[in-house]
């Protein structure tokens, strides 16, 4: 299926009374704010930023070890950057999917498979043993194919992980239609147990709750404005306070880096998604989809969606868009063009929901990086550990990659810091002008290769042999 981005009339109609605003903060239940740092204070660890790595640095620190003691600097609020704005899908894959783990380190795929899916055991064991509220449902993915081009790859991916030890079901177009019923699907695979949905601002609110009752110090709209080496500690200099910290956890992801070094490895691109009215029961008659599966399509350029618990669809995904300069800010939140194309090609997977109104729409940030997954590193002779280029799925690796952070900043060796995919770096973007013009020919290329039956041009198949590329 190829999907038109000339919106039509009844797209525009559909986000005439959408209000601006990502859904999950919407909400009347979110926290107060806490206060600003102010003065001077002293922390084992400092963990700079306050969504999910961050959150889950913290936890996980306090509960190695409740004497330590943890401090948490947040420039917004909890939960305010891409940990309250994505779609909230918890794989648990570690390196952005398996095709892409597959390309770059096939002889670890089973070990970091099994270590992905421990990974999402442990968050659903937490969100359990916390009584977190955020409707935590183990309920599988779905990967759908919309063109006879993508079947094969799919059929190969649920293959080669049944292969592995984690079962992959393929389907043919009529068993995913009793699943999610659209006329776009030609056929697809199912995971069963590697994706689970959530309510990510609720957990990230869970989280913070839980780190507060074990001591933790938190301080919102504290931006730290430089970080530097000093006499055995690291010197965090906030907007209205200094923190003198032991060890320092960054974990600030898209936003400017803290340490120049990082600037070169992640790049900033805006992802935008919709949020419909509740279904009435009619139209849910029409779509099926009891079993609140997460699904994705297998574009290059794909769409992710999902029910939510108050029975809406959101919907978002397909734009990627890179600002020159690593752009980045509430300016960029937003995209009129972005919105209307996602409404259009909502309407084209599902036309029986003709007459559908979205209530929300948003944009926020994805820290991409070369490799499209996560990376690891260390500065100020090992007493500051960063992580950060999850490329859109860190719900679930934000944890696996957290734990990591604080293995390498406690000078542990284990299963984890042995890792092929953690101990090296991706390679750098290249300079401006070059990094945008690379970027952006890169997402033209992808597109047009979607059009033309899969079949990559010179472009990307040069970046194939590099390892390198630009994905949504």
């Amino acid at each position: 299926m190829f999907f038109s981005s000339i919106p039509s009339q009844r797209a525009v109609e559909a986000l005439s009374s959408t209000r601006l605003a990502p859904f999950w903060l919407d909400r009347p239940d979110r926290p107060a704010s806490v206060p600003e740092l102010v003065g001077s204070e002293h922390a084992d660890l400092l963990v700079i930023g306050a969504g999910f790595t961050g959150l889950w640095t913290a936890l996980l620190a306090k509960q190695a070890d409740p004497g330590r003691d943890v401090v948490v600097v947040e420039g917004g609020r909890v939960a305010e950057g891409a940990t309250g704005r994505n779609g909230g899908f918890v794989s648990s894959s570690l390196t952005h999917g398996f095709a892409n783990g597959m390309d770059r380190w096939p002889d670890e795929m089973p070990t970091l498979l099994r270590l992905g899916h421990e990974n999402l055991d442990e968050i659903e064991k937490v969100v359990s043993d916390l009584g977190i509220e955020c409707d935590f449902v183990r309920s599988g993915g779905l990967d759908v194919a919309v063109d006879s081009h993508q079947l094969a790859p799919l059929e190969e991916t649920a293959a080669a992980a049944t292969a592995m030890g984690h079962d992959h079901h393929v389907l043919t177009a009529r068993e995913l239609r009793r699943r999610v019923d659209s006329p776009s699907y030609l056929g697809g695979s199912f995971d069963p147990t590697g994706v689970a949905l959530v309510d990510p601002a609720r957990l990230a609110w869970g989280l913070r709750d839980a780190c507060l009752a074990m001591g933790v110090r938190l301080f919102e709209r504290t931006p730290v404005r430089d970080l530097s080496p000093r006499e055995g500690h690291v010197m965090a200099m906030c907007r209205r306070g200094i923190v003198r910290a032991d060890r320092v956890a960054l974990a600030t992801n898209a936003f400017p880096p803290l340490l120049n070094r990082l600037r070169h490895y992640v790049v900033p691109v805006y992802d935008y998604v919709l949020v419909t009215e509740p279904l009435t029961d009619t139209q849910w008659s029409t779509v099926g989809w009891s079993g609140r599966e997460g699904v994705s399509d297998a574009g290059n350029q794909f769409h992710y969606y999902r029910t939510t618990d108050d029975g809406r669809i959101l919907w978002g995904g397909y734009d990627a868009v890179y600002h020159p300069g690593n752009g980045f800010g509430p300016q960029f939140e937003h995209s009129r063009d972005s919105y209307e194309r996602l409404a259009e090609h909502f309407l084209q997977t599902f036309p029986l929901l003709e007459g559908i109104r979205f209530s929300h729409a948003w944009g926020g940030a994805i820290d991409t990086c070369s490799r499209f997954s996560a990376f690891w590193g260390t500065a100020h002779s090992g007493r500051t550990a960063y992580v950060a280029g999850y490329t859109g799925l860190g719900v679930g690796a934000s944890r696996f990659g957290a734990a990591t952070m604080l293995d390498l900043l406690d000078g542990r060796s284990t299963e984890r810091t042995e890792l092929a995919m953690v101990r090296p770096k991706p390679l750098p973007f290249p300079p401006e002008p070059i990094r945008s013009w690379g970027i952006n020919l890169t997402t033209a290329s992808l597109q047009k290769a979607d059009e033309n039956g899969g079949r990559r041009n010179l472009w990307l198949r040069t970046l194939d042999q590099l390892g390198l590329g630009f994905d949504s």
